[in-house]
């Protein structure tokens, strides 16, 4: 079959790969119909590379039909259209039962001290070929894929395998009050599908900062209070108090992560480490990995006291400094993870309407086949064209 494959820092490329087989009585096969490319798939264009080996499969975004079950597969049948979340959970153990898929007992990475296996999603996360590609091996095959009904197009439900539900939980995680106001940092996919989620939740003002014009023209068009963070000469955090009051919003989401611009130093030790050999540059990453955390302090500098900040954006440093004595004195909470995508999903299923109040179905900005993959990772690496969210149909 054809797959999108990691062959180096800034090189991906479609390749011929084995199909995936039965391996486990409860695997299935799932033919793949769209696929998303994710802001955390940069993480592995960019740096993640030490825990990459050259070939393995990308994504995990991915839906389709399911082709072939497993022996002891019960709930699950070919000819059934299913997306597949991104957590590889067994939905069975202690974690599962308490709603905390990202941290299943059953597949958790415990050689690396991490949570639930992802899908295509490195040796951090158990090396599982991902779901860019043709066809894919899912486990758990009567627990983990999500049904959907036939009829409408893929991206009504697509964004069940990741968008949603992380947008829902950053949101939840959030914890604005009726009416309350939040700031939503970065209007990619995720900051982009939270400041929907928000809106529609209740949130009285929702303010979305990005500095890039298409992204914050997009969420402008669906009511959100956009800033861009170079305009001025404080940065957004004066534009922002003006809104509030003087105190500032009641939650902010970081939407960013580890991609935040504005932090130098961290990005060329990021860049620097890439280019070590990899048993090397895993145990300079695992132990004093530094994140470019500009968006997280902005958080921290924005949220009213007694406030929330919710970590959405991916980070993976184990040595960044934070500003504990701001973060102590102004009484915040901090929720933060992997989403738990199936916790979520019987609270979206019954937005994905024809009425569509997240407009899913002009969610994506591009749908390309997977043979465009490299340009594409490119494309979205660098903002260009208007890139929010794209789809691959293989």
């Amino acid at each position: 079959m054809k797959a999108v494959t990691w062959q180096g820092r800034r090189q991906v490329s479609v390749e011929t790969v084995p199909d995936p087989e039965i391996q486990e009585p409860t695997d299935v096969i799932v033919r793949i119909t769209t696929s998303g490319l994710c802001g955390s798939d940069l993480h592995l264009y960019e740096v993640l590379g030490p825990f990459l080996d050259p070939g393995d499969v990308l994504g995990h975004e991915p839906m389709g039909v399911v082709e072939e079950v497993g022996p002891e597969v019960r709930r699950t049948a070919p000819g059934d259209r299913v997306v597949v979340p991104f957590n590889v959970s067994c939905g069975t153990c202690p974690m599962c039962e308490r709603g905390l898929h990202s941290q299943c007992e059953t597949t958790q990475v415990r050689a690396y001290g991490s949570g639930a296996a992802l899908f295509g999603y490195t040796k951090l996360y158990g090396q599982v070929p991902g779901g860019q590609a043709e066809y894919l091996r899912v486990p758990f095959g009567d627990t983990l894929p999500i049904h959907v009904p036939e009829g409408p197009p893929d991206d009504r439900f697509v964004y069940l395998s990741d968008v949603l539900p992380t947008a829902w939980q950053a949101v939840e995680y959030a914890d604005v009050p009726p009416g309350g106001t939040v700031a939503v940092l970065g209007l990619g996919p995720i900051g982009d599908m939270a400041a929907r989620i928000a809106a529609l939740r209740g949130a009285g003002l929702v303010i979305g900062i990005d500095p890039v014009p298409e992204r914050r023209a997009r969420a402008a068009a669906r009511g959100v209070h956009v800033l861009d963070p170079s305009d001025g000469d404080g940065g957004p955090v004066d534009r922002v108090r003006d809104l509030t009051g003087g105190r500032g919003p009641d939650a902010v989401v970081d939407a960013v992560g580890m991609e935040a611009h504005g932090a130098p130093v961290a990005h060329g030790l990021q860049s620097v480490v890439g280019h070590l050999p990899d048993g090397v540059a895993r145990g300079l990453m695992r132990r004093y990995g530094v994140d470019r955390l500009s968006a997280l302090h902005l958080a921290v500098e924005l949220v009213r006291r007694g406030g929330t900040v919710s970590l959405a954006g991916v980070y993976g440093g184990q040595a960044d400094p934070m500003p504990l004595l701001t973060m102590f004195d102004k009484q915040l909470t901090f929720r933060m993870g992997q989403a738990n995508v199936l916790r979520w999903v019987d609270r979206l299923l019954p937005l994905l309407t024809d009425d569509d109040p997240l407009g899913v179905d002009d969610f994506a900005t591009h749908r390309l086949p997977l043979g465009q993959a490299a340009d594409a990772y490119e494309m979205f690496q660098k903002k260009r064209d208007g890139a929010v969210k794209i789809l691959f149909k293989p």
